[in-house]
């Protein structure tokens, strides 16, 4: 196992101590040992098999750019320290349960857990994968729900012309799902010609912001950047929705109103995975949302949107990665296997 950039402390073999990843200062963290609270009645002692990186989330934090205004509602559901550092950050975590109740004892389960090798956490928090998605990918399961959450917003009918803009993780989500639906014409666009690859992988179309499109009825932007807010405006037809996935931090993002925004009478509407989209909000759970995104998972297409693997003793690298912004845009997974 390379032990590179981790102290030695954190090797020790207590059986009550795991290893956590805290960031404390921009670009930079470190392995931490983490004491194992006793189990207790309706919890779980989970042993970590992988973490994935949310790129856009995590790089805000990674950067220090997570608003003052908005540090408690950003706080993730497990995280430990506040913003801006130190924190332990992360929410897309797929283990195996050690410990805890008899129906979940040895089963592959996804949570809301930040990097982290072992943890005890309630039972209610876990979602068993079923057992035709693959572990890996099972670490999907929160774009994905993201994703799920932005369809809900946008709600898209047959034969609907959609435009996503933007081919991060949460992007090719989106329209993976999107191209799904019956008769719903799907296409990414991306500064990226590379991504026409993986466009293709997930059966949807690709193009570059300068090629021109028939306007699109349903335009959701999750680029991350202002440039794809603009551009999102531009491609809308008229009496057309713009959804707004992105989230950008403390960033101001200039936005032009004028010329024929209001002519057109378009509509920017925000999604947000944080509560259910009101659509479904009476109806649906996000304990439902979640099963949801992980009986999706089963197709193998997802796979596309799975990046590189590193070990967990990487994670000073691919965090200073995170705050420059050259970090890759699709799912880079962490293996905790030898942790």
């Amino acid at each position: 196992m390379d032990t590179t950039n981790v102290p030695a402390a954190v090797h020790a073999d207590a059986t009550d101590a795991a290893i956590a990843w805290w960031i404390v200062a921009p670009g930079e963290g470190e392995h931490r040992p983490e004491p194992l609270p006793p189990r207790g009645d309706g919890e779980a002692l989970v042993r970590t098999l992988w973490t994935g990186i949310s790129r856009g989330t995590e790089s805000l934090v990674a950067r220090c750019e997570v608003p003052e205004s908005e540090r408690d509602r950003m706080r993730a559901p497990f995280q430990s320290g506040d913003f801006p550092f130190p924190v332990k950050y992360g929410y897309l975590n797929v283990g195996v349960v050690e410990e805890g109740p008899d129906d979940l004892v040895g089963r592959t389960v996804f949570s809301l857990f930040p990097h982290q090798s072992r943890f005890v956490v309630p039972a209610d928090a876990l979602t068993v994968v079923p057992d035709d998605v693959p572990a890996r990918r099972a670490v999907l399961a929160g774009a994905v729900e993201t994703a799920v959450n932005i369809l809900w917003d946008a709600e898209p009918h047959l034969g609907d012309r959609v435009i996503v803009v933007g081919a991060g993780m949460i992007g090719c989500a989106v329209a993976a799902l999107a191209g799904r639906i019956p008769g719903v014409e799907v296409t990414i666009v991306d500064v990226d010609p590379a991504k026409a690859d993986v466009s293709a992988s997930l059966g949807v179309g690709f193009a570059d912001p300068a090629d021109e499109l028939p306007p699109a009825d349903i335009v959701i932007e999750a680029s991350g950047n202002g440039a794809g807010l603009q551009h999102a405006l531009r491609a809308a037809a008229t009496d057309g929705l713009i959804v707004v996935a992105s989230w950008y931090g403390s960033r101001p993002i200039p936005l032009d109103l004028g010329a024929d925004f209001h002519s057109r009478r378009l509509t920017i509407r925000s999604s947000q995975v944080g509560a259910v989209a009101a659509s479904r909000r009476s109806r649906r759970s996000t304990h439902d949302r979640l099963a949801l995104a992980l009986r999706l998972l089963a197709d193998p297409a997802f796979d596309t949107l799975l990046a590189d693997s590193s070990p967990w003793t990487d994670l000073p690298r691919l965090t200073a990665d995170l705050a420059e912004g050259t970090a890759g845009a699709l799912c880079h997974t962490i293996d905790w296997s030898e942790a």
